[in-house]
């Protein structure tokens, strides 16, 4: 049971799933408390429910679809050949009716919320495992695809709770969208020995290096004025103008550090600061909002 429990938590890759999913439940309960043709809907608690396992399912089923694909690939690499299917202990037959499964199920649990929600989630699947996982080894262009999908589950969230896609999902949407290119970047400075094995071009010169390292800095300091769109689209307040300013130049400062040094524990000092970073202002952004 523990080796199954390990295995199974590789292969949806756990920590990054619950990520998403914390991230598409915090934008739901924002759209819950959006007014609807002048009524506020409050929050359904049972369609919350749904969207979590509903986005967990899918979720899962996306990195399942792209363990299969890159499970050749997975082996050639430390971070990843210790996963079920290149370490043995599921074959691809196993991880694809996985995939299948969590993907059908979690698309009809989603599409039980609204129509929108459900297409939304069969496009980040589809984007995610077959436009992203291939353009990985052909150009760094691939972190760009990425984050498309990555930045879906506050969309998602959104439009599950409020039905429609209005300025306010749109700025959710985009504040996960410039989050993802410091996040992805640094993760893949860390790991570009790692990713080299496997021939994955994601640093946007595809080496680490001070064009690289210039990019990575100036993602963090786009995300400034584009995590304060709330306040200017006026549903933030003052809460999250000075966390997003604060956190945003920590963020900086950290990207900036990377700069001056080029070294992998500068990298890594960015990588988990971005881990922080999106929670925090999510967090602060809901309470923001339904304090207003």
């Amino acid at each position: 049971m523990k080796q199954f429990l390990s295995d199974f938590s590789k292969l949806i890759k756990f920590r990054l799933t619950f990520l998403v999913v914390f991230s598409a439940s915090v934008t739901f309960l924002i759209g819950s408390k959006v007014q609807i043709d002048g009524v506020i809907p409050g929050v359904n608690w049972l369609n919350w429910v749904i969207l979590i396992a509903g986005g967990f399912l899918v979720t899962s089923a996306a990195n399942c679809f792209n363990e299969v694909i890159e499970v050749d690939l997975d082996k050639l690499m430390t971070r990843t050949k210790d996963r079920p299917m290149p370490a043995g202990h599921m074959t691809t037959g196993q991880g694809l009716v996985s995939g299948l499964v969590m993907g059908m199920l979690g698309t009809f649990l989603l599409g039980q919320l609204n129509i929108e929600t459900g297409l939304l989630s069969v496009f980040s699947i589809f984007l995610y495992a077959f436009a992203y996982t291939p353009l990985k080894r052909k150009s760094p262009i691939a972190v760009f695809v990425g984050a498309i999908p990555g930045a879906l589950p506050p969309l998602i969230g959104y439009v599950a709770a409020h039905g429609r896609i209005d300025n306010i999902a749109v700025i959710l949407f985009l504040v996960q969208f410039v989050w993802q290119f410091p996040h992805f970047w640094s993760i893949a400075w860390v790991l570009d020995d790692d990713y080299k094995k496997a021939d994955f071009r994601l640093l946007p010169t595809t080496k680490r290096d001070t064009i690289s390292a210039w990019v990575i800095f100036l993602s963090t300091l786009v995300l400034i004025p584009v995590s304060l769109l709330p306040v200017f689209y006026h549903f933030g307040g003052y809460y999250i103008a000075v966390v997003s300013i604060l956190a945003g130049v920590v963020f900086s400062y950290y990207a900036f550090a990377l700069l001056a040094k080029k070294d992998i524990p500068s990298a890594r000092k960015v990588m988990f600061c971005s881990f922080f970073y999106l929670p925090l202002v999510q967090l602060v952004l809901l309470f923001d909002f339904i304090s207003k």
